[in-house]
């Protein structure tokens, strides 16, 4: 069976001088401790989750939190390295396209 995603999940909800919480979502293979049904099929119907925020893009001023989350690994045969932050209205936005991997 094809290996959608193999990720590491690690959220500091009270940011990165915080605990951390950390999990795993295995996708197209048993296992992982992320509810994986879901989590892979919304995943999978997203495209481009783990994408920056293009530069220079034009974002509203507005802080969203403290939260940092980071997501490495493997999706769909390509190395994930994503870190996701509130800090501006773009990131938040893109935090929220994800937010399900974050709980």
């Amino acid at each position: 069976m094809h290996v959608l995603a193999l990720l590491t999940i690690v959220v500091w909800p009270q940011g990165l001088s915080g605990d951390s919480h950390r999990w795993t979502l295995l996708c197209g293979t048993p296992g992982g401790t992320l509810r994986q049904g879901a989590a892979c099929d919304r995943l999978g119907s997203l495209d481009a989750p783990f994408a920056p925020v293009p530069p220079m893009s034009a974002c509203t001023a507005i802080y969203g939190g403290p939260q940092v989350a980071r997501v490495t690994g493997i999706y769909r045969r390509r190395k994930v390295w994503a870190t996701f932050r509130r800090r501006d209205g773009c990131e938040i936005a893109r935090w929220d396209k994800v937010a399900f991997l974050f709980r």
